[in-house]
């Protein structure tokens, strides 16, 4: 089997639920499986076409499931990613906002006992990280913004980095694409 021939049977294909939310991402041998099931029907096909003698049909890259699927809510995971998309990467001290410049704080210090929980963890730009240091924000005569507090849910699909198809983006519009960084 040749490389580009492997690359093409083994392209991603995203899901849809019969409502068009994201599911998740799925291999193109499972999509297919799903397809002449009758569990589901393609949104979106790619422009190659896969042909046997008998039969031929364009590769998918969206499908949907005909029939619904409940999911239950997932709990958050705590990483570095969700607690700076919780606080819309704005420094939780000054209002500050960037995306590659803002760091998670411990609002009480590590050293001093503090969990690494999201109770604990803010979103900080470099500057009032360091300025409050290994202190509290009272000791440092900062105040916080606002109360962090686990959020309830974030939606989000874990994809390959810089493989997300174009056709892809208005049904991933509400989620976070990214590839996990745990806190420690």
């Amino acid at each position: 089997m040749n490389a580009s021939f492997r690359a093409f049977i083994m392209s991603d294909v995203l899901v849809l639920n019969f409502t068009y939310e994201a599911l998740n991402i799925t291999s193109f041998q499972r999509a297919v499986k799903l397809l002449f099931a009758g569990k589901a029907e393609i949104v979106h096909n790619r422009d190659r076409v896969l042909a046997s003698t008998r039969y031929e049909m364009r590769m998918p890259s969206i499908i949907r499931m005909l029939y619904y699927i409940r999911r239950p809510m997932q709990k958050v995971a705590l990483t570095k990613k969700n607690v700076l998309i919780r606080d819309d990467h704005a420094c939780q001290y000054c209002g500050t906002r960037g995306e590659k410049l803002m760091t998670v704080d411990h609002v009480v210090p590590r050293s001093r006992g503090g969990p690494s929980t999201w109770e604990n963890l803010v979103c900080a730009c470099m500057r009032c990280n360091n300025r409050k240091n290994n202190r509290t924000p009272e000791e440092a005569n900062m105040s916080l913004k606002r109360k962090p507090r686990q959020p309830k849910y974030i939606p989000w699909i874990q994809i390959k980095r810089n493989t997300l198809p174009g056709e892809w983006g208005k049904f991933l519009f509400l989620y976070n694409v990214s590839i996990d960084e745990r806190v420690e």
